[in-house]
């Protein structure tokens, strides 16, 4: 399969989403919703993670404005090739202060917020990214309404009462969704599997995976 720019950020999606959650306490770097279900099992609890948990809404915020600035301001392509960049760096910058610091026996020290706000910023940007440059492909960070879109289509599919034209349309919107979802649990398997063997170092696939999106497009 062509690695394709919206191929390779759902693969980073489910990845470091995982990442983020097994090596920081459960802290969700790419989406919101998340946070807030750990956040109050961490106040029941009584488990480290809650100010990481509470930082993570105004970073993705304000990463979100300031990414939506930067596409407004440079434009097309060059705002494409910018903001990509920026999740490089910030990746980077997440695997270099996880391998060194990490593993992280409570998120909320001073190492394990700034990974995590990295991871946060760079997911951000991604989202940003998907809504301004990718918007016809599926979410690459959230697969309920791509599953649940899936299910309807084989639904209609299966009773049989399409026109031919609609028959098409839900088959080929069907398939592009299924591809979108195993890419991301692919990426929340490897994740999983590599951060069971290596700890940390599980930090270092994202940056490699957001440089392979870069050359991707502008190749």
């Amino acid at each position: 399969m062509k690695p394709t720019v919206p191929i390779l950020l759902t693969f980073n999606g489910g990845y470091v989403d995982t990442a983020g959650f097994l090596l920081l306490q459960g802290l969700f770097t790419a989406h919101v919703t998340g946070n807030f279900v750990t956040l109050g099992a961490t106040v029941v609890h009584g488990t480290s993670g809650a100010m990481a948990k509470i930082l993570a809404l105004p970073v993705f915020c304000v990463v979100v404005i300031l990414a939506r600035a930067v596409a407004g301001y440079l434009v097309g392509e060059i705002a494409l090739k910018v903001l990509l960049s920026a999740t490089i760096v910030l990746f980077a910058a997440a695997a270099l202060l996880g391998t060194a610091l990490g593993p992280f026996n409570s998120a909320d020290t001073a190492g394990a917020l700034v990974t995590g706000m990295s991871l946060v910023a760079a997911m951000a940007i991604q989202n940003a990214v998907h809504r301004t440059h990718f918007s016809q492909s599926p979410p690459t960070t959230l697969m309920t309404g791509s599953t649940t879109q899936i299910m309807i289509d084989l639904a209609d599919l299966m009773g049989g009462k399409m026109s031919a034209g609609d028959h098409a349309v839900a088959v080929t919107r069907s398939a592009t969704l299924f591809r979108s979802v195993w890419v991301f649990a692919l990426g929340c398997g490897l994740a999983a599997l590599i951060y069971a063997r290596l700890g940390a170092a599980v930090l270092l696939v994202p940056p490699v995976i957001a440089i392979m999106t870069l050359i991707a497009r502008f190749r």
